[in-house]
């Protein structure tokens, strides 16, 4: 910050507990909030903030859909599985962990997802081989794995499930594919946070659509197909926040945010200055 030339104090980093975050939220001396988290806590920050009248934004938790259209490229999607739905170990919030496949290819597309996400290589994050590190914290994994067991339940399992063997000392958690699941299924409803997969079937572009707008969430989604104008004509009717034709990464310089469950606002690009800023007018009468 400082290289930056942002002024000292400006800027301040506090690692503390959620205690001292209420503490900052509802402080008479904070113009502005903004929240990064689950949406549980973010709707908590939201009921502080809508008491104070406070402006806020929040960036929340999603369950994005990756919806593959009967023309995409199968090869194309399956090897962008690993950034799209599986990015930082499942614990990014706009993974597509929701796969939507035509039952025309169902199967096809199913044992290729499992296949790939079983040779990707776990271990050490900061091994610049390893494609699939632990998860945060102990806890977090077994919140990961409380969701696989009810996964086991309501769906069937094909690949992972399990913690990988030889492995160094972690959190770590094999990347898991369910498929026969449907889109009321707790595993398709809920956020995991974790690098487990649903993957469901549909029968036409508009169910498709439907599945993936059945959501509490809204944040990002993805629309695959060999056809660019197709593909968009898909995603115009995605109700999120962002939505990536054969894949996206966030960019600095966009917009980045949810609709519904997902938040309130907008992170990088300019329009997240605007959330910083208040309009006044004035107005000389002489």
């Amino acid at each position: 910050a400082l290289e930056a030339d942002v002024p000292a104090g400006v800027l301040n980093w506090v690692a503390a507990d959620r205690e001292v975050g209420a503490y900052l939220v509802s402080h008479p001396d904070v113009d502005k909030v903004a929240f990064t988290g689950s949406s549980a806590a973010g709707r908590l920050i939201a009921e502080t903030c809508g008491g104070l009248l406070r402006p806020v934004t929040l960036e929340l938790g999603g369950k994005s859909a990756a919806i593959v259209l009967e023309d995409a490229d199968i090869n194309a999607f399956i090897q962008g599985v690993p950034m799209t739905c599986l990015l930082n170990n499942g614990q990014t919030c706009f993974a597509g962990t929701r796969i939507l496949a035509p039952k025309n290819q169902y199967k096809k597309i199913s044992e290729a997802v499992a296949e790939t996400v079983s040779a990707m290589v776990i271990g050490d994050a900061m091994d610049p081989e390893t494609q699939m590190g632990p998860m945060a914290s102990e806890s977090h994994r077994e919140r990961v794995e409380g969701y696989i067991v009810k996964g086991k339940k309501e769906a069937r399992l094909i690949a992972g499930g399990g913690r990988p063997k030889n492995t160094p000392q972690g959190w770590f958690v094999e990347p898991t594919v369910f498929t026969d699941v449907t889109n009321d299924a707790i595993i398709s409803r809920e956020e995991i946070f974790g690098p487990v997969l649903s993957i469901i079937p549909y029968e036409g572009e508009g169910e498709a659509i439907s599945l993936a707008n059945d959501s509490q969430f809204g944040l990002g989604g993805t629309v695959w197909s060999a056809d660019n104008e197709h593909a968009l004509k898909v995603a115009q009717q995605v109700h999120c926040g962002t939505v990536g034709i054969n894949g996206y990464v966030p960019s600095i310089g966009a917009p980045f945010g949810g609709v519904k469950g997902s938040g309130i606002g907008r992170e990088l690009g300019p329009e997240a200055v605007n959330n910083y800023q208040s309009l006044k007018s004035t107005y000389i009468m002489n």
